[in-house]
């Protein structure tokens, strides 16, 4: 199924300051597909003011447009709701021995 696909690609991608990938992490709100396999993923960051925001973004436009059936993608960065570390899965939390 494309969106099992696209989330596999997302778990590629990580966080630059945290040694967990951004879909473990919580940052993904929504991934949409559409019947043309175009993508639309919708993010967010941990904090508003990351400085390498645009290389993050970037990371998963290029993760999602590398999936081979995925036609179109679109990222939305969006900053509500707030990410907070309880959107983490089980896994990530172990990871940072929390």
């Amino acid at each position: 199924m494309l969106k099992d696909d696209v989330i596999t690609a997302l778990k590629t991608v990580y966080d630059p300051e945290i040694p967990v990938n951004i879909h473990d992490l919580g940052l993904i709100y929504g991934v949409e597909t559409d019947d043309k396999n175009n993508v639309t993923v919708t993010m967010t960051l941990t904090a508003p003011n990351c400085p390498i925001a645009d290389d993050v973004v970037a990371q998963v436009y290029a993760a999602v447009a590398d999936v081979p059936t995925v036609g179109a993608v679109k990222v939305d960065l969006v900053f509500e709701p707030e990410w907070t570390p309880d959107r983490m899965t089980d896994e990530a939390r172990l990871m940072l021995n929390m």
